[in-house]
This record gives C-alpha cells, structure tokens and sequence, in this order.
C-alpha cells in the first residue's frame, strides 16, 4: 500500500491539475439559463449529502454510486472532446480515451493503476462542471459559492457530521466489481468528489477570464496550498479539502479586486481511506482523513 502522504499528496496534485484543466469555451446556447441562482449549488451539495446520508445512508450511498457511475465517464468524454485544454482538430476523438480508462479502472481496481484511472475520470468530468457552470453563474456569485462551499464543508467537519455519511459512502460499491467513482481513492487516501468539484469550479471561473497563464498560476497555488494543509494531518484525522481552493479563490480572485487590480469579465475532503468529501488513509492505526461530500 502507498504511504499514506505519497496518497494524499499525489490527490492533492489533481487538484491543482484540475484548476489547470479547464478551457475557455463561448457557450451561447447556455445564454439564456444565466443566473446568480446556480452558485447555491456547492454549498447545497454539502448539505444535501450530510442531510440524506444521515437519514438514508445506504440508499442514498447507493444512489449516488450508481449516478456517479453512469455521469462520471459521459462527463470526462466531454471535457476531453471540448471542454479541457485547448481545442485541436483531433479533440472529440480524445473522448474514446474514457473507454481504456474505465476499462483500466475496472479491472485493476484495488491497483494504483486502476486506482489512477478512477481518478482522472472523476477529475475530468469535474472540468466539464466547472466550464458548465461557469458559463450559466456569473462569476462573482461563483466565487461566493467556492466559499460558502469551503464554509459549509469545515463546519460540518469540525462538528463531525460529515463522518458517516462518508464512511457509507465509501464503503458502498456498485455490482459486478464496477470501479466507484464517486470519490476519489488513491493508495490509502481518499478525497471527496466535492473536492475536485470545487477545483474545477475555481478551474472553469479562471478559464472564462481567457488568462492562460494566470489560470496556471492559480493551479499551482492551490496545489502548494493543498499540499501545506496536508501537513495538518499529523494533528488532526479529518480536513475539508474545500478550504485551499476557496483561499486560493479569495487570493486570486477577490484580493486583486479590492485592491483595483486585474479583475474578471463576467458576471462557484478529501479523507483518509474510508471517508468520501475528506482524505482518508488505511493503516492499522485510527485513520485520519479530510473532507468534502
């Protein structure tokens, strides 16, 4: 088994990754669905998942394995066909990539190399996210979600609600050995889906501004962010992973608008082994882990 900070540190690098990802693309046809509404989504989705995982833990676990399962691969195709990097001719050929790797996932599944493959898919179909609700979300309400969020996630944390739901969650696992794609397992760390939710949101909110560079930037911030809170497991067993992208956000986003600076067109834990929004670890001693559902 890899150790547990080679696992969360390698998770904590497709969150940045996931920042980078996400390209600038002129959605028209989404025109007409704009709101500010759209950035209640991820703190919702923090509080929908602690509120019907504590009253149906294991239908709700099951629920979520099987959409993640079904939405997670159709997702990902689409981020490699338009939604991730830059365009290419060859791109929407880019989308069969998906079939090695959830075949890769399936049958190597308590691998790294399977474990790996899971990953990347659950990464990429949050790029396709970010750009989504980018496009629908102006963009100062989306800052304001990425941070109510990040809130949200550490309060639910800190009052350890979060702790079962996760655990069913993670323990949950579709039929036929299918990978679970509906947090991200690698080595003996776990982060939440949330978790890279929340970086391709901060991914596709930067990827509007058509700012290559800044984007990449942004991404190794929360990469060295993420990586430094890591440090906090050797005292704690639970973080919500949320909080290094929304600092991140604030940093890279609110920081220069206050102060009159570059500012943006337009107008949203990971565990150790076991939990799902947080990162977890398996060892024979009490796991520690972060957060986000």
């Amino acid at each position: 088994m890899l150790p547990f900070w080679l696992s969360i540190a390698a998770l904590s690098l497709v969150q940045g990754a996931t920042v980078a990802a996400p390209s600038q693309r002129a959605l028209a046809a989404l025109g007409g669905l704009r709101s500010r509404w759209w950035a209640a989504i991820p703190p919702a989705s923090v509080l929908v998942f602690v509120l019907f995982g504590r009253l149906a833990a294991r239908p709700s676990a099951q629920a979520l394995t099987y959409l993640a399962l079904l939405a997670v691969p159709l997702l990902a195709a689409l981020a490699l066909a338009w939604f991730a990097w830059e365009r290419s001719p060859a791109r929407p050929a880019l989308a069969l990539l998906v079939v090695p790797l959830f075949a890769l996932a399936w049958v190597d599944r308590s691998g790294l190399a399977g474990e790996g493959a899971a990953v990347a898919l659950s990464a990429l179909s949050c790029v396709t996210l970010g750009v989504l609700l980018a496009a629908v979300t102006p963009a100062r309400w989306l800052v304001a979600g990425i941070v109510l969020m990040a809130i949200a996630d550490t309060a639910l944390v800190v009052s350890d609600l979060l702790q079962r739901p996760n655990d069913v969650l993670n323990a949950t696992r579709p039929a036929a050995g299918l990978p679970r794609l509906q947090s991200a397992s690698f080595g003996s760390a776990v982060m939440g889906y949330g978790d890279l939710f929340v970086a391709g949101l901060l991914g596709g909110l930067l990827a509007a501004e058509r700012d290559r560079a800044r984007q990449w930037r942004s991404a190794l911030l929360v990469a060295g962010l993420a990586l430094g809170f890591d440090l906090l497991f050797f005292a704690v067993r639970e973080l919500p992973a949320t909080v290094p992208v929304a600092i991140a956000t604030v940093l890279v986003w609110v920081l220069p608008r206050v102060r009159g600076g570059h500012g943006v067109r337009g107008g949203h834990g990971a565990h150790i082994t076991g939990r799902s929004p947080l990162r977890t670890r398996t060892s024979s001693s009490p796991p520690a882990s972060s957060s986000t559902s």
